[in-house]
Order: structure tokens, then C-alpha cells, then sequence
């Protein structure tokens, strides 16, 4: 049966140390949402308190109609994919797998029947035989996630489980993983400081820091339209630029820099432009030109980055990264203009 996950106002500490605050997520049935951060902004602790690990200074997890916040870890009935797979190295892959069923009391013909089908699944059904010690990294991935499915859990939870794997094989593996999780219909809470995993594998992703969720929503609205500074900087944007509007025009919107650099903003491209505002820009989103209309820029240093050159720049608004055409590279020093490109900035609110 697939349930739904709910974490109410979840407050956990480690002595006096706060890692969790007031922290709230909901995960519908079938969803695979994955937290997002960096080394200690709480999204283990937090999967660790959903798995019975720890428990919370105050706050709910509910799963379905259950009621986990007080259950042992045992008896969630959850299934756990780890970083360094955990499996036990006497026992063979198929004896690995149909652990949890024998731990549920299921008979050895059977549970041998329903490890063996899931081995197929996992793409492992010839290496059944074989010691842990015996497989690499991504066959050992594939054991531990099999192990996980084979339950039938209600609730599936990976725990930076790809971090152990050379970059190909976790593209490779975070496609399966999706792909089973989409045929099992298993709710998901997925554990990773890696955005482009998170993002590629994930029907929703939070944004956490300091124990807080900074942002939850689908990966395309935070890498377009981040909510906040802090997750602004964490998808991309490189360029946070405090500005303030100096005349209007309809559509068109006349804004200064903290310099006093002027800049014309088009409220068509951008959404509604505040009287205070900070426009945030990726490199890509500010395009280096010789001449024009835009903001003021003397050249520093240049970067090939294969599709195009990077500079650091010297601006009015500070320092300021963006990228210039192959076709027409500028030696330090040069002066040039920084031209915004809408679908690669957007309006956030004043930081002040």
C-alpha cells in the first residue's frame, strides 16, 4: 500500500546543539522528495529521526495513519538504502536480499523465491551466489537497494547512497533508482549534498540550511525562480545585485546599482519589479560586450570554459562573474558593458 509522509513541526537537538527547527515536510503517496544541503544543515539528522535513529525534542512524523515519532526503528517497517551499502559480508547477495524477509518470518523457499525475482529486477540474478567481497561498487548498490525493495516497505529512504560510486556509474544508478521507484510506486525520502542528483532523481526537492527548510518545490521552479538569496546562491547564481528602482514606465523600469550604476529592467521579462529588490544572475545571464547598453565592467581575469570564456569583473555593483562569447575573446583590463539576459535572472526581494 502506498502512504503518504508527514514530519510536523520536528525540533531535534544533539546535547544543547539545535540541528532541527521546527521543521515540517509532507511527501505524498508515491512521491520521491529529496533534501538538498550542504554537510550539517540537518537532512541525515532528519532522515535518521524518520527511521527511528534519534529521537525529536518535540514534532510528529506520521506515516499514513500511523504514528512512527515513538516506534522503534524496528518496528517501521521501513526500507534503507546507506551510503556504504551495509551489507553483511558471510552471507551471500541472495541470502543479503532475503534478510528482511526472514527476519519477518517468511519460510525459506519463499523468501529465496521473492530475493531471486528482485535480483532479476536489480539486474544482478547471475551473481546470486556471490560474497559481498566479491562485487563492485555499483553491484554492491544495486544489492543494498534490492535488500530495501524486496520488504516492500511502505516508505523507501536513501542516505547519500551514490556518493561511494566514479561519476558515470551514478548516473547509471540514480536512473535505476528512479526507474524502480516509479514501477514500485514507493513514497521516497532521498538524502544528498549533490544538486544534480537531486535534481535529476527527484518529483520535489528542499533546499535545506541550519536545520531549516529554505525552499520545497519541483527542481525547475527552484533553478529558475529561487525563493530567497540563500537558495539563489545554491542553485547558481553567482551574482546577487542589490538595486532599487529610480523611475517607472509602464513595463519598463528604470533601476540603479548600490554604485549608482544605472540599468533598465523589462517588468514583461522579470515579473513585478519592487522599489527595493536584489536581481540575482547566473554568469550566463550576464553577457559581456564591447559596447552597449548595460553595466559598466572593467575586465579581469578569463576562464575558457569550453562554451564560452568567463571573466571576473570590476563593476560599479562590486565584483561580478560573467561570461563572454568564444568568437570574440577581451584581455584583462579591457573595458566592456554587462548585459542582463532575463531567462537566466530573476527579481528576488531586498536582503536589507
Amino acid at each position: 500500500m502506498t502512504v503518504s509522509l508527514s514530519i510536523d513541526s520536528i525540533t531535534a537537538h544533539y546535547g544543547n546543539t539545535p540541528v532541527l527547527q521546527d521543521l515540517s515536510l509532507s511527501i505524498a503517496a508515491g512521491e520521491l522528495v529529496s533534501l538538498l544541503g550542504s554537510s550539517g544543515c540537518g537532512k541525515t539528522t532528519t532522515l535518521r529521526l524518520v527511521a527511528g535513529f534519534l529521537q525529536p525534542t518535540s514534532g510528529t512524523v506520521r506515516l499514513g495513519d500511523r504514528d512512527l515519532t515513538k516506534l522503534p526503528a524496528h518496528a517501521r517497517n521501513i526500507g534503507l538504502v546507506f551510503q556504504n551499502y551495509a551489507l553483511f559480508p558471510h552471507l551471500t547477495v541472495l541470502e543479503n536480499v532475503a534478510f528482511g524477509l526472514k527476519q519477518r518470518g517468511m519460510a525459506m523457499p519463499e523468501r529465496s523465491k521473492k530475493a531471486a525475482a528482485m535480483l532479476e529486477r536489480v539486474g544482478l540474478s547471475g551473481l546470486m551466489d556471490r560474497l559481498p567481497s566479491a562485487l563492485s561498487g555499483g553491484q554492491k548498490q544495486r544489492v543494498a537497494l534490492a535488500r530495501a525493495l524486496v520488504i516492500e516497505p511502505p516508505l523507501l529512504m536513501f542516505d547519500e547512497p551514490l556518493s561511494n560510486l566514479d561519476a558515470k556509474l551514478r548516473i547509471d544508478m540514480r536512473v535505476e533508482i528512479r526507474q524502480l521507484q516509479r514501477a514500485n510506486g514507493t513514497t521516497s525520502l532521498y538524502v544528498t549534498h549533490d544538486q544534480e542528483e537531486a535534481f535529476s532523481i527527484s518529483d520535489r526537492v528542499a533546499i535545506m540550511n541550519a536545520g531549516r527548510i529554505m525552499q520545497l518545490d519541483r527542481p525547475e521552479v527552484l533553478y529558475q525562480k529561487p525563493a530567497n538569496a540563500f537558495v539563489a546562491r545554491f542553485v547558481g547564481f553567482e551574482n546577487l545585485l542589490s538595486m532599487r528602482v529610480v523611475a517607472r514606465n509602464g513595463a519598463s523600469v528604470a533601476t540603479e546599482t548600490a554604485g549608482g550604476a544605472r540599468i533598465i529592467l523589462s517588468q514583461d521579462d522579470l515579473g513585478p519589479i519592487p522599489d527595493e529588490f536584489v536581481l540575482a544572475c547566473r554568469a550566463e545571464g550576464l553577457a559581456v560586450r564591447r559596447e552597449g547598453a548595460g553595466l559598466p565592467a572593467v575586465l579581469g581575469t578569463r576562464t575558457y570554459l569550453g562554451r564560452a570564456y568567463q571573466y571576473q569583473c570590476a563593476t560599479p555593483a562590486g565584483d561580478i562573474v560573467a561570461n563572454g562569447a568564444l568568437s570574440d575573446p577581451m584581455a584583462a583590463g579591457s573595458e566592456a558593458v554587462l548585459v542582463h539576459l532575463p531567462e537566466q535572472c530573476c527579481v528576488l526581494a531586498s536582503e536589507r
